[in-house]
């Protein structure tokens, strides 16, 4: 039998939306801080000559200016003052949050709730303003020697570092405005829209080849189906979970008795997201990044490993899997689902497995079921990263189809529809709730006498 959340959700109209006025301010907040992000990636950096920049730009590709190309919807490309993106800030959350779980007094800050919060993301913007000068110096040395500025010197570094820099904190400001004001996450939306603004103009490009004749006709429609599917595959198992029953035992408050509940704990078969997947590609692409700023002069052990570790080599492939894997096990075990401390709280409120002592008992055998769920969400993500790869290097497709992309598009599409749900369902509470009623009641009429009809 169907819950009450389920049947409400099931009565759920989305004709009501041009109804929900805060809703539709936020999504029109939304949309209208996304075309500000939009125009300014086309705002371009003081200093720059254009023509070298474009040739530039198609030897870096195959390094980390990919990448950041991807994530930052071709600003880096046009080198706007956007052009760093959000990354910095996404690179600053990850490493805090690994650091959170392993210093001791960033553990403790944690605990402390919201001040603690506070201080945490105050120390993720400083080590974001740290890393965004870092990759704006690395892009503004790699232009000098490019001979892409028209006057070369530190006042042209400081220029484009200075105007990197102020473009990503504008992003982190412009994200966090999103996430309280407006629909969905902020830092993802940006992210999801710099991916989508790039996919026609690589899509166009794609089927230019194939009216060419560089590429097949059933290769362009294997690959659009392949797309298809992949993005399906996706889509199931990032709502997969692995239900484990909580039982919590009958309690007194005051001079109420409460009976006893069960409920479920629910573990994803991907609880890392998409960032084992950043974290592997930024690692691998790193030797082709230092030989792109360091103008191709290359000494032999480097040439070494960029010969046997380029993109689409048999060992980049074999170790982007197994980094995949680790980062998998690692992010989940130390940030995403620290078995520890569900296995704590479990304890505090009372609850416990059926069959399991609560504690210590209770941790080994969450790490235990935790550790074979990885097994199959580590294998999802390396096989979703891995195919593009391997079908970019088959058939030369010149569109960017990554693993990266497709779990970050359907990831933040999922999360937009649900909360824009949330907000509808709290709109129509009143009627849902009036519908899940009367359906309950049509179900029971034939074990209880005919009522009056319910109020509309």
């Amino acid at each position: 039998m169907a819950s009450a959340a389920e049947q409400m959700a099931a009565n759920l109209s989305w004709g009501q939306l041009g109804k929900a006025t805060e809703l539709r301010q936020r999504i029109w907040f939304t949309i209208g801080l996304l075309i500000i992000y939009r125009l300014g990636t086309y705002i371009p950096v003081p200093g720059i000559d254009g023509t070298a920049l474009r040739s530039f730009m198609e030897n870096a590709q195959a390094g980390i200016g990919g990448i950041l190309s991807m994530f930052t919807g071709g600003a880096l490309g046009r080198m706007g003052v956007l052009a760093l993106g959000i990354m910095p800030y996404i690179s600053a959350s990850i490493i805090v949050q690994l650091l959170a779980s392993m210093v001791p007094a960033l553990e403790q800050l944690k605990k402390e709730g919201e001040q603690g919060r506070k201080k945490i993301n105050q120390y993720t913007r400083y080590a974001t303003v740290a890393l965004a000068f870092f990759q704006a110096w690395g892009l503004a040395v790699s232009l000098e020697a490019g001979g892409m500025a028209h006057e070369p010197g530190l006042f042209f570094r400081m220029s484009v570092v200075i105007t990197l820099v102020g473009g990503t904190m504008f992003l982190m400001w412009l994200g966090e405005q999103i996430t309280a004001r407006g629909i969905g996450n902020g830092i993802s939306l940006i992210i999801y829209v710099g991916i989508l603004a790039e996919i026609p103009g690589q899509l166009a490009q794609f089927l230019a080849q194939g009216r060419s004749g560089a590429i097949s006709t059933p290769v362009i429609l294997g690959i659009i189906v392949l797309v298809a599917v992949v993005m399906a595959f996706v889509v199931f198992m990032e709502r997969a979970l692995r239900k484990i029953r909580i039982q919590y035992p009958r309690r007194q408050v005051g001079m109420k008795i409460y009976d006893g509940q069960s409920s479920h704990l629910p573990i994803k078969v991907n609880p890392a997201g998409v960032i084992p997947a950043i974290f592997a590609s930024s690692l691998l692409l790193l030797p082709v990044t230092i030989s792109t700023f360091s103008g191709n002069q290359t000494g032999p052990v480097m040439s070494t490993i960029l010969a046997y570790f380029g993109p689409g080599q048999p060992l980049y492939l074999l170790f982007f899997a197994a980094m995949i894997v680790f980062f998998t096990y690692f992010y989940t075990q130390n940030v995403a689902f620290k078995t520890e401390e569900v296995a704590e709280n479990l304890k505090n409120q009372g609850g416990f497995i059926p069959g399991i002592r609560p504690g210590k008992r209770t941790e080994e055998y969450l790490a235990y079921v935790v550790s074979r769920v990885l097994v199959i969400g580590s294998a999802y993500l390396a096989a979703v990263c891995m195919l593009p790869e391997v079908i970019r290097g088959q058939f030369s497709v010149p569109f960017y189809f990554g693993g990266t992309s497709v779990l970050i598009v359907v990831s933040v599409t999922m999360d937009t529809i649900s909360q824009i749900q949330s907000h509808l369902l709290a709109h129509q509470y009143e009627s849902l709730i009036e519908r899940s009623q009367l359906r309950g009641k049509r179900k029971q009429g034939e074990a209880r006498p005919r009522r009056a009809p319910a109020r509309r």
